[in-house]
């Protein structure tokens, strides 16, 4: 079964965001503005992409979505980040509504013919190694469900909130369902609606789903940029920082090298 991750990197979409912005002009503004993007950068390198890297199932695709404005310097630091990730592929599209652009990014790299696999993933997070493994054993252990119904969600809802930084990580667990991360839906032949088309922390109006509470499968990267962060009155986390044991685990699960962060934010 065919599976694709997608990635929005500072895309200037026409909504989207939970924070609103008076013109597009200022979108891209806030999202190109050089100490967020220096930033975004570092989570990529450091969080994101190991563990999408390092999948035992290496047989997805990965489509990053970028603004056919993201300046040219960034692009190619994008580029050259990706160079030893043959499953990834960016797109750059114009200014546009955002769950069109975004289903229409998708379902470019489909076959439309056959059942397809689509998980949403942002570039300051995780998924675990093993995640592409996992997701397409819970698809097949769910084939009369997935038979049944246009869309199906899976969602892994135990994992770690974690922020990087010079001297390493700090992390602790976390359980929070429907949090966007490690999460996905299957989706029929022919079905144009995408993982895209819904609220992650919703996906259960709309389709039945599957929650599994173990393994570790996700880490929620914490930064002073994340989306959610930018309302008024939000407080900060106080994460405890990891020692070489914790450290060793996250390499383990995610192949998160807290020695790769030291160097990079330092």
């Amino acid at each position: 079964m065919q599976v694709i991750g997608f990635c929005r990197f500072s895309y200037p979409a026409e909504g989207g965001f939970q924070v609103e912005h008076g013109s597009i002009r200022d979108r891209m503004a806030y999202l190109y503005a050089p100490a967020r993007m220096e930033e975004r950068l570092r989570h990529f390198e450091c969080i994101c992409l190991p563990g999408l890297k390092g999948q035992t199932d290496p047989d997805f695709t990965f489509l990053i979505l970028v603004g056919d404005s993201l300046p040219d310097a960034y692009l190619d630091r994008l580029r050259a980040l990706l160079a030893d990730f043959p499953q990834a592929r960016i797109v750059a599209r114009p200014p546009g509504p955002h769950r069109q652009v975004c289903q229409e990014v998708i379902n470019a790299a489909r076959d439309m013919d056959t059942p397809c696999l689509e998980f949403r993933h942002d570039d300051d997070d995780a998924v675990a190694v093993t995640f592409v493994e996992t997701l397409r054993a819970a698809a097949r252990d769910c084939t009369a469900l997935t038979a049944a119904h246009r869309l199906v969600g899976f969602d892994w809802n135990r994992g770690f909130v974690a922020r990087p930084d010079a001297k390493g990580l700090r992390a602790e667990p976390n359980v929070t369902p429907y949090w966007g991360v490690a999460q996905a839906v299957a989706v029929q032949p022919r079905v144009r609606q995408t993982v895209m088309n819904f609220g992650h922390n919703k996906i259960n109006q709309f389709m039945p789903t599957v929650t599994f509470t173990d393994p570790p499968m996700f880490v929620r990267g914490h930064n002073d940029h994340n989306d959610s962060r930018q309302k008024k009155h939000v407080k900060a986390v106080d994460l405890p920082r990891l020692d070489a044991a914790g450290e060793a685990e996250m390499r383990r699960l995610f192949a998160i090298d807290a020695d790769q962060i030291r160097t990079v934010f330092a």
